[in-house]
This record gives structure tokens, C-alpha cells and sequence, in this order.
């Protein structure tokens, strides 16, 4: 498994990480997401450096111009909701890909222990495609863990990038141990350092769900 960490140049992406994060600019709404957007954009720019390319000879008005076009063939899965924005991004720059959501959750046992649980899974067939499962938060890594797992009865895809905006260490640790040996590459824009009692990320920026579309019950 290999991860690609962004943070470690500077780029556009670090602007819109500081943005987040901060609490004052967080209460804009619009503009969290719209950052967190952003990031899936830079992301899927990065990702499409990886991916298949055909050579094509394109009509122009004045005459024939020989290129390259994506041949790849690519779904873009999320987890509802909080990786809605996150999503969008990647959709803007992969106009052409097909779409998977699947509905995951914090299930509460005892205490600050939780399950995550499977709801819903609306997918296409993944046979042979790119598929790029994101999700803006890995704390316990749990969630794309299962996800992941989940989605592979809908077919085996050709490759698998998965994609985070936060990824905390002790997630990342614990993705290596349990794909190990996979053909993986995951993708983030920085990497935070623990997780508190709750699981979750330390310093982060709090609930994206919550920040990018209100408080729930």
C-alpha cells in the first residue's frame, strides 16, 4: 500500500486545509465546503497523473491535432454525508465517472465504543474500473476499512485509490496492517498525529458532516 501525502510540499491545498481548520472561518458554511471541494479538485488532478491515457487525433477548426484522453474508466464512491463536498470535487475533474454512495455510521455500543454500520450501498458494477472510495475524515479507519471490503461484492476493480482530506496516524497505521500487500494507493491532504478517547482526530477540525451541512440530532 502507498500513501500520497500532499501536505509534504506546499501547494494551494495547505491554504485551504488552514482554512477549515479554523474555527473562526469554519461558521461559513458555504465556504467549508466549497474548501473541501477544493481539496477533492487538487486530489483527483493528482490522482489522473496515475491513470490511463489513449492517444486521439482531435478535429479543431483550423486542423487535426494529435492527444491523449482518460481511457480509464472510473467510479467515484462516497460515504454520506460528510463526503458529499469531498465527492463533488473529485465529479468536478472526473465529469465522465460513475457515482457510488454508501450510507455509514458511528453505531454507539458502551460508552465512547462504536461499530461502524452499513445501511446502504447504491453502486455500479466495479469490474475493471478506477474506483476512488472517498471520504474527507480517516480517524480509526474503521469506516473505509468495511466500506471498502463492502463494495468489492459489486465487482473487482482494475485499480483502488482511497482518498481522505484528514487522515489521523493511528488510522493510517492500521489500513497498512489490514491491506497490506494490496495494490493501494491512498491519497491525503495532511496527517494528524492521535485520536482522543472518542476517536476522533487530534487537532482535526471537528464533525465535517456538521460543518458542511448543520448540526444533526
Amino acid at each position: 500500500m502507498i500513501i500520497k501525502n500532499l501536505s509534504e510540499q506546499n501547494s494551494l491545498v495547505k491554504q485551504f486545509l488552514a482554512e477549515i481548520r479554523n474555527v473562526d472561518i469554519q461558521k461559513d458554511s458555504l465556504r467549508f465546503r466549497r474548501n473541501v471541494e477544493r481539496i477533492g479538485e487538487i486530489m483527483a488532478y493528482e490522482i489522473s497523473k496515475t491513470l490511463g491515457f489513449k492517444e486521439t487525433d482531435i478535429q479543431t477548426p483550423l486542423g487535426i491535432k494529435p492527444t491523449s484522453v482518460l481511457s480509464d474508466k472510473i467510479v467515484v464512491a462516497s460515504i454520506l454525508r460528510a463526503g458529499l463536498p469531498f465527492h463533488q470535487g473529485f465529479l468536478n475533474y472526473f465529469d465522465q465517472a460513475e457515482n457510488a454512495y454508501i450510507a455509514a455510521y458511528r453505531k454507539h455500543t458502551v460508552g465512547d465504543e462504536f461499530e461502524i454500520s452499513l445501511d446502504y450501498i447504491s453502486t455500479p458494477d466495479l469490474t475493471d474500473k478506477v474506483l476512488l472510495l472517498v471520504d474527507p475524515m480517516l480517524a480509526t479507519a474503521w469506516s473505509m476499512e468495511k466500506v471498502y471490503k463492502a463494495i468489492l461484492k459489486y465487482g473487482k476493480p482494475a485499480q483502488v485509490h482511497l482518498a481522505a482530506v484528514i487522515s489521523a496516524q493511528p488510522g493510517l497505521e492500521y489500513i497498512q496492517k489490514e491491506f497490506a500487500g494490496e495494490n493501494i494507493t491512498l491519497w491525503t491532504a495532511d496527517i494528524d498525529p492521535e485520536l482522543d478517547s472518542k476517536s476522533y482526530i487530534i487537532p482535526g477540525l471537528g464533525d465535517a458532516g456538521d460543518l458542511a451541512f448543520g448540526e444533526k440530532l
